[in-house]
């Protein structure tokens, strides 16, 4: 007998996702404007989007940057203890991806490409690379 793998429909995807990156951005104490922009949408989307019941739809670079940044949470969480695990991402960092910003603000502007890349980055360390 085969097993067909369930695929999960988009608005539960998309529940799940919004669900688990809210609770980084809480983990991560980012302002709204942070979040906002780390999950490329407006302010007044990322309102509604944090409530239960959101009916948006999320486009597929969208959810790659909440599934890459929830891999970042997970890396931090794994390498660092808190509290510097729940404020790398809001620290001067003089990291070679950074040049002494904060990796949030690098993560925002760099769009997913950094966003990716600092997921990189944190994978690198925790594997000692």
């Amino acid at each position: 007998m085969q097993i067909a793998a369930q695929i999960p429909e988009p608005a539960k995807l998309t529940a799940v996702a919004l669900k688990a990156y809210a609770r980084v951005a809480d983990a991560w104490s980012l302002a709204q404007k942070e979040a906002a922009g780390l999950a490329d949408m407006s302010e007044s989307t990322w309102k509604r989007a944090r409530k239960p019941g959101f009916a948006g739809e999320l486009t597929k670079d969208q959810l790659l940057r909440l599934s890459a940044v929830i891999g970042i949470y997970k890396a931090l969480e794994l390498y660092f203890s808190a509290p510097l695990s729940q404020s790398w991402m809001t620290r001067p960092n003089t990291g070679p991806l950074f040049g002494g910003a904060r990796p949030i603000d690098v993560a925002i502007d760099g769009g997913l490409p950094q966003i990716l890349a600092v997921r990189t980055y944190l994978d690198a360390l925790r594997g000692g690379a």
